[in-house]
């Protein structure tokens, strides 16, 4: 097996350590029929990232329509997909809401909590890595800090993406001024986003610039 670690030496957890429970839980469901579907119609990008939030060939595939209503409380929901070669912390986000997040290949979280959240500040020192393998499913809840998930090869990694539909939208222009300073967060649609100072294309988006510490990254050999 590909040995992984993350720059500021933390472990790289499997799914079944206890510290998952704080951030999430394995999903049972066979997402196989979603996996299939990002290894026939998807690319990698050169660099960096592509991200589509809702892909009708995705969400029409009838096996998960049941399920994911029900799992969602009659909401609706949309399917898409992150795939990439990213390998850095980069930001932290959260949603009003559980995402599903099913790896395509061998991949990595960095995960953190709301909790550890103050005045809009975030330490690296409270991001744990988790290691998912092709086929694992997880839900990340709430309260969950997560952003892109970070490739263990070369190759890249593909992930398939459910979220509460009408998340990562672009904000409306001309919208209200911030009533606390959690708005101060408020990136896209149901998108709260501490984003790394180092990171200049969020910089220069407007992103708030909420953790502290080494920008780390997932390194493999």
């Amino acid at each position: 097996m590909r040995t992984i670690c993350v720059s500021n030496g933390s472990p790289v957890l499997p799914l079944d350590d206890p510290a998952f429970r704080r951030y999430g839980r394995r999903l049972a469901l066979d997402f196989s029929l979603l996996v299939n579907w990002l290894d026939a119609k998807t690319t990698m990008p050169a660099e960096g990232n592509t991200y589509v939030a809702s892909v009708k060939e995705m969400e029409e595939i009838a096996e998960y329509r049941a399920w994911l209503a029900h799992f969602y409380g009659l909401m609706p929901y949309e399917i898409g997909y992150c795939v990439g070669r990213n390998a850095a912390l980069n930001g932290l986000e959260y949603h009003k809401g559980s995402e599903i997040n099913v790896a395509a290949t061998d991949l990595v979280l960095l995960l953190s909590c709301l909790d550890r959240v103050e005045n809009n500040i975030l330490d690296v020192a409270d991001v744990q890595a988790f290691r998912l393998e092709r086929g694992d499913a997880v839900e990340l809840y709430a309260t969950c800090l997560h952003f892109a998930p970070c490739r263990v090869s070369d190759e890249g990694f593909k992930a398939v993406v459910i979220l509460p539909r009408g998340t990562n939208k672009p904000l409306p222009s001309g919208r209200a001024a911030p009533l606390s300073e959690e708005d101060r967060l408020l990136f896209a649609v149901n998108k709260w986003l501490l984003a790394h100072p180092d990171r200049k294309p969020l910089m220069e988006r407007g992103a708030f610039p909420g953790i502290r510490g080494e920008n780390i990254e997932v390194r493999y050999a």
